[in-house]
């Protein structure tokens, strides 16, 4: 099982979202950080969302890029 940081910082393209469920279909750890004035894209199964800076910091941001096995920007 990874652990997967996609970063959103626009609209999400819809690569985007079929990416995320196949990695959620795996058993992949999913974590979705949606930077400044990014659209929030709504609640998706087995997906983390965490708005940067509003409920997470960039400091916490980074620890969680060292953290994760993959990060994605869209």
């Amino acid at each position: 099982m990874a652990t997967v940081l996609h970063l959103l910082k626009t609209f999400p393209p819809p690569l985007a979202a079929a990416a995320i469920q196949r990695q959620v279909a795996a058993g992949d750890r999913v974590a979705l950080a949606v930077l400044g004035g990014a659209p929030h894209p709504g609640p998706l199964d087995g997906v983390q969302v965490l708005r940067v800076p509003d409920e997470v910091s960039y400091g916490e941001l980074l620890d969680l890029v060292f953290a994760a096995d993959q990060v994605i920007a869209w």
